[in-house]
């Protein structure tokens, strides 16, 4: 018999764990064969129930809170039910967003240089390197006075700050020296609210790192570093020299979706319902939610399991009016003369017809001998 990957893999490591000899290997490959074929599911089987039954009655022991992540002040992961819920309504964008990005090993290894690649990666806007702002009433304009030691920190120079801001405001009159800018709009008829405008507009300009990185963490994972993040970018990420691009991840599906691809869109649908399933020590078979994110994804893009996703989408008007909203489906139907084979589950049971499952896909016919 041919097993799967990982099956092969289990029985190898145990060969080498308990030094097995020829004779062990084929009984153990004997006994494995057994347990393979009890596993196997049966043709007709309902595969979509069990599925949903598999994950849901788990689902209702999940908690509702989010996860702190160790060290980081107000970073977190949203975990639990409301992640399970973001994942399988395909939400767009996940309530918080975090990567896991990893580095080549001639970075790894040396915290100085996973730091000075997480302070490269940050976002940084114009309000975190500034001492102060104020706005001068009687020469209408804006003052920035710029904090040297944060722009060392962050690798800034004071030369980038004002080429950033004089492409932003081209056309308005910028003056700089010694650390300090002033911004002040062109004309005669400048008013106090068009100031207060521009204060809050310079505030949120970004001037170094990447977009969407609020937040970063560099931490020590067996004998090298990574680093955790709070927001999500992995296009840019990739970007980077330094990134190990094989194995960064970020738990924003449809990023992902965008980057490399449906098939890997769907795998880390599978990983990060089991993370949120293994962090709660619930053990669900991973076949029952591989079948859940082929549905989902099986169409080349990523459908969340709803009204507007998979069920939504159903060929049978029944199934569909069984979901939500029935009268909408039936009346759609009705005006377009829409027909219903009865080909699926759902719709059988409610016309009290034997369901295609099991014993009822089979048809059979009782062929008598010709009477004399």
């Amino acid at each position: 018999m041919i097993f799967p990957q990982s099956v092969d893999e289990q029985l190898k490591e145990l060969k080498e764990t308990l030094k097995l000899n020829k004779a062990q290997v084929e009984k153990l490959r004997k006994i494995a064969e057994k347990q393979y074929e009890k596993s196997l599911i049966d043709p007709g089987e309902a595969v979509g129930v069990v599925a949903a039954q598999s994950i849901g009655e788990p689902g209702t022991q999940l908690t509702l809170r989010t996860k702190w992540l160790a060290g980081a002040m107000e970073m977190t992961v949203t975990q639990g039910l409301p992640r399970m819920i973001e994942i399988f309504d395909a939400k767009r964008e996940p309530s918080t967003p975090s990567m896991i990005v990893y580095l080549k090993p001639s970075y790894a290894t040396s915290e100085k240089k996973v730091e000075d690649i997480a302070f490269k990666i940050l976002e940084i806007k114009l309000d975190d390197v500034i001492k102060s702002i104020d706005v001068d009433l009687l020469r209408m304009r804006v003052e920035v006075e710029l904090n040297p030691e944060i722009l060392r920190k962050y690798h800034l120079t004071e030369k980038k700050i004002q080429k950033i801001i004089s492409e932003e405001f081209k056309g308005y009159k910028i003056t700089t020296g010694s650390y300090k800018i002033n911004i002040k709009p062109k004309g005669e008829d400048v008013d106090i609210k068009q100031i207060y405008k521009l204060k809050v507009k310079l505030k949120g300009i970004h001037v170094g790192g990447i977009d969407g990185i609020k937040q970063v963490l560099p931490m020590k994972q067996g004998d090298r570093w990574i680093i955790k993040t709070a927001g999500s970018n992995l296009k840019d990420i990739l970007r980077l020299p330094e990134v190990d691009i094989e194995n960064t991840t970020t738990n924003n599906i449809f990023e992902v979706l965008s980057v490399f691809g449906v098939e890997a869109a769907r795998e880390v649908i599978i990983e990060e319902t089991l993370n949120v399933l293994n962090n709660q020590g619930i053990e669900v078979d991973p076949r029952h939610i591989m079948l859940v994110s082929d549905v989902m994804t099986y169409e080349g893009t990523i459908k969340g399991i709803g009204r507007y996703g998979v069920s939504g989408g159903k060929a049978s008007v029944l199934a569909r009016a069984s979901f939500e909203v029935p009268l909408k489906h039936l009346f759609h139907a009705a005006v377009s003369a829409e027909v219903d084979n009865l080909t699926s589950v759902v719709e059988n049971v409610m016309i009290n017809q034997p369901i295609p499952v099991g014993t009822g896909i089979v048809n059979l016919k009782v062929k008598k001998e010709e009477e004399k």
